[in-house]
Formats: structure tokens, C-alpha cells, sequence
């Protein structure tokens, strides 16, 4: 048995902030104690890790990644090892990726390709949600199956993207009948995607075809609209966990702060991009720079968009803010979907709607929403409930993740409050390990650094290196949500 202990740091949990010694036996955390308590196990343990002055967190979970996603006629630039590798630098120890069925397709053959691109590649541990990409008798079939057989409980569905992943509204109730059965938890991309081609197909023909109008074709009312519409299919359908993705609109959180009132399964995400990152200052770049910041839903207007006041009076992104304090926004995940410049984002010159939609940031949503702590927005509890805790309570990972407690996983985190992270990659010292060529938060600045990663109990990051492995992270089999109302 090998031992490691962590001592004399703060140990953060959803209730509060303790000084308290960590034990970790092998892959598990065996005990905790008051600090000095473990003096006498010190002697015998193979390694000592001192968090004198730190925070020790439990190991970040990111439940929205695309690793080698196809999109456009181009992948997500992280691989399955580049991935999982940076986010281990950015204290991520489980990440839930998906796995693809595009319409037409077989929903068993595309999470078997994706078990063949994640297997013995992984740096940490991983899981899988299905994208139902065609909703009919046999995708229906292989929900049940996946369910009780491979450990995914959740199925993401599109409201947007028509011809090559939507599913219309009866399709999208079945499913969500379907899910109501078997306990399963229903995702979803929700925009309007019909109005959203339309204005799209408008704006190209106009000549307007710059980045920024990637976000101006997709307005926040149709984010909204389609929220409001995923939460009525699921209530018809019998309060079956919903849980909108990537939710950037003060408007669509509305909806669901209205229907979470009700006391109904809707659960809601947001991303450091839409907290943080405004289109004046992204996709509003002059000449194609903009595409950099390119995803969906889109970075919003710092001013808010047209006819929509922000509930606080300062638009959306201290909507996101408040949601996330008030739990109307349950969990802070990335959507970390990369592609290059070049010969990547490149495809879109002249046409905005050709360019591959995501943006890379898994290996920094510990960092960057802890900046979030810094500013006032979120305290130290709440950074480490939705950024670790409620994901693992959401997605049927809890208590093997998510907390650190006597029997979970030793996914374990030391993070130095008082040392500073530049993001980026123009400059030496800069931080980024992402397979891109560049970095859509270039100069940021952090108030506090990734300073030691355990992923089940082994370091994988520790004085400024990677000291991981290829391989080490397991795929975890995943239970029903446990965060349902």
C-alpha cells in the first residue's frame, strides 16, 4: 500500500472552508483529521505534501468536452491525450466527453468509436454522455441499453444545426419519454436553429460576413424561445431532467429560474466564455481575428442585445453571475471544443458560417472562475460546488468524485492562493498546454495557480510540470443523476 498525506492546508468543500490533513491510501482518500492529527502515520508515508497557506479542492470535473469531435469537415484539435494532459495542468480530473451519433447513424457504433479514441490514451479519468443525433425506434432502444449496460445516463439532443444533428419537437419528446422511463437525463442544445439558418442565410446574402456576425445571427431571444420550449416538452413529457448546455442569455436563464421555482428537473450550465469574454472584445476583432472566439451559443454583447435589458440592469454576463450564486445555474463546464487557425478556423474566411464553432478551454475553468472568487462574484465554497461537487452530483459520479471524503476517489487538488497564472502563449511563462495555435484568453491574468494534481491518488502535476501518464485515467461507468428534485 503506498500512503501520501496532505497537511496543513484548507480543505474546501460545498459547506465550508477547514484546516484539515488529508490521508489518501493507494487510489482513495482514507481519512481526514484536525491538523497534526496524522503526526504519527507522517513517519511511514511514502510521500508528504505540504499545503501550508493553500487550498486543498477536490479535482476539478468538466462534464462538457469535445476531444476529436468532427464538425465541419475538420476535429476538435485535441486528442483524447492532448486533451486529458491539459487539463490535468488546469487541476481537471475527470472530464465527460461525447460521444457522436449523427443523423442516420448507429447510436452502439459511435460510442464503440469513441471508447476506441479515449481508451488507454486518457491522462485522467473520463466518461461519456450520447449525442442522439436521429431520434427513432432503434436510437430509442439504445438509450435503455446504454443505460444499463455502459454507464451513460445522459443524452444530449439539438434544438440547432438542422440536417446534420437536429431533432424536431415530436422527436425530441419521445426521447424525452424515453429518458422519463429509464431515469435518464435529457441535454440540450437550445436555439432555434430554423430562425437561426434563416438569419444566417440573410446575413451572408447581405454581405455580411465577418465573425461578429456569428453572434448576431444568434440572438439571445432564440436561445431563450428554444430554453422556454425544452422546458415545456420535458414537463409534458413528466419533469424529465433537462439540463441546458452552454446557456450564455440572461433571458434563457429566466426560463429556467422560472421553471427550478416550480420545483421542477431543470438544471442549467454556463462556461467561463460567457461570464467573462464580451463580442465587442472577441468576435468584434477587426478583419478575421474575431474567429478565434467562434462557438454556440455565442459570446453576447457587453451592452446586451437588442430590446433585452438585463435583469440586474447590466446584461447577460451579470445574469450568469447571479445565476450561479442563487443556483439557478448549477454547474460551470467548458464546452472545450479547439480547432487551430490555421487550416481550422481559416475554412470560415469570408463567411462566418463556415467556421468551425468552439473554443479550447479545459484546461482553464479552475483558474478562470476562481478569478470569478477573486472579483467578489462567488465564494470559495461555491467555486468548488460547480466546478466539482455538483457535476459529480448531477452526472452519477457522487461520491467516487467530487468531494474529498474518507472512501472517494483521490482526485485531489492543492491550489496556491497566493501565487499568480498568465494564461496564454505569446510569451515565455505563459501557461498553455492545449493542442491550438493560440489561446483565446492570451494575458489573462490569475490570482491563484494550480500548484499539485493527484488523480486517484497518483501526482500528476506537481512543481511546474506535468509528471503524468499516458493512459493512467480509467473510464468511469456512471449512475443515475442525484441531484433531481
Amino acid at each position: 500500500m503506498a500512503t501520501t498525506l496532505i497537511k496543513n492546508g484548507k480543505v474546501i468543500s460545498t459547506t465550508g472552508v477547514i484546516a484539515q490533513d488529508v490521508l489518501i491510501t493507494d487510489e482513495v482518500v482514507t481519512a481526514l483529521g484536525a491538523p497534526g492529527y496524522f503526526a504519527g502515520a507522517e513517519q511511514g508515508a511514502d510521500k508528504v505534501i505540504d499545503a501550508a497557506g493553500k487550498y486543498v479542492i477536490p479535482g476539478g470535473i468538466d462534464v462538457h468536452t469535445h476531444m476529436e469531435m468532427p464538425f465541419g469537415g475538420t476535429y476538435a484539435s485535441d486528442t483524447f491525450e492532448t486533451g486529458t494532459t491539459a487539463a490535468a495542468w488546469g487541476g481537471v480530473t475527470t472530464i465527460v466527453d461525447f460521444a457522436v451519433q449523427n443523423t442516420g447513424g448507429d447510436v452502439q457504433e459511435a460510442l464503440a468509436s469513441w471508447h476506441r479514441k479515449a481508451d488507454g490514451n486518457c491522462a485522467i479519468d473520463y466518461g461519456f454522455h450520447q449525442i442522439i443525433g436521429g431520434v427513432d425506434e432503434q436510437s430509442l432502444k439504445s438509450m435503455r441499453y446504454l443505460v444499463d449496460h455502459e454507464g451513460i445516463t445522459s443524452f444530449k439532443l439539438f434544438m440547432a444545426y438542422p440536417g446534420v444533428l437536429y431533432s424536431d419537437d415530436g422527436q425530441l419528446l419521445r426521447a424525452m419519454q424515453t429518458a422519463g422511463e429509464i431515469g435518464a437525463m435529457i441535454m440540450m442544445h437550445a436555439e432555434n436553429g430554423i430562425a437561426i439558418d434563416v438569419l444566417v442565410q440573410q446575413a451572408v446574402a447581405r454581405g455580411d460576413t465577418d465573425p461578429r456576425f456569428h453572434s448576431l445571427t444568434r440572438p439571445s431571444p432564440l436561445e431563450a424561445e428554444a430554453t422556454h420550449r425544452a422546458i415545456v416538452l420535458s414537463h409534458v413529457a413528466g419533469n424529465v431532467p433537462l439540463y441546458i448546455v452552454h446557456m450564455s442569455a440572461g433571458d434563457a436563464l429566466a426560463h429556467v429560474a422560472a421553471a427550478r421555482h416550480e420545483g421542477r428537473n431543470v438544471f442549467a450550465e454556463t462556461c467561463p466564455q460567457y461570464l467573462w469574454l464580451t463580442l465587442e472584445e472577441t468576435l468584434g476583432r477587426p478583419g478575421f481575428e474575431g474567429a478565434k472566439w467562434v462557438c454556440s451559443t455565442p459570446v453576447r454583447s457587453k451592452d446586451h442585445d437588442p430590446d433585452y435589458i438585463g435583469r440586474m440592469g447590466h446584461g447577460h454576463q451579470a445574469d450568469l453571475w447571479k445565476g450561479l450564486r442563487m443556483n439557478e445555474l448549477a454547474v460551470v463546464s467548458t464546452d472545450h471544443c479547439p480547432f487551430c487557425m490555421k487550416d481550422q478556423k481559416e475554412i470560415g474566411i469570408g463567411n462566418f458560417a463556415q467556421i468551425p464553432n468552439g473554443i479550447g478551454g479545459v484546461e482553464h475553468r479552475m483558474e478562470l472562475i476562481y478569478q470569478g472568487v477573486v472579483a467578489g462574484e462567488l465564494s470559495l465554497e461555491r467555486w468548488v460546488e460547480t466546478c466539482c461537487t455538483s457535476p459529480a452530483r448531477m452526472f452519477g459520479m457522487y461520491p467516487k468524485k467530487g468531494v474529498i471524503a474518507p472512501g472517494s476517489d483521490a482526485d485531489v487538488v492543492v491550489w496556491d492562493p497566493s501565487s499568480k497564472t498568465t494564461i496564454g502563449m505569446d510569451e515565455p511563462g505563459r501557461k498553455h498546454h492545449m493542442n491550438m495555435d493560440y489561446s483565446a484568453w492570451e494575458g489573462w491574468v490569475i490570482d491563484g495557480k494550480v500548484d499539485t494534481v493527484l488523480s486517484r491518488g497518483k501526482v500528476i502535476v506537481e512543481n511546474d510540470a506535468y509528471v503524468g501518464t499516458k493512459g493512467h485515467g480509467q473510464y468511469v461507468k456512471r449512475g443515475l443523476s442525484q441531484y433531481l428534485v
